[in-house]
């Protein structure tokens, strides 16, 4: 799979606005592996721009 159509999926999860279609396709896939990771990275990449924001915003 291509790295893009894999963060679209990611982030379409994590919003919870996928297609029917594009969630069975991704639970058709052979490996799970990438969509964990790509995960992660969002999430932990989220937590760091929310922590900066709040320091910014209370400095």
């Amino acid at each position: 799979m291509q790295l893009l159509s894999i963060i679209q999926s990611v982030l379409a999860a994590i919003f919870g606005v996928q297609s029917r279609g594009k969630y069975q396709h991704d639970f058709n896939t052979s490996s799970f592996l990438p969509f964990i990771v790509v995960g992660i990275i969002v999430v932990i990449s989220f937590i760091i721009s929310i922590a900066l924001i709040v320091q910014y915003v209370l400095h």
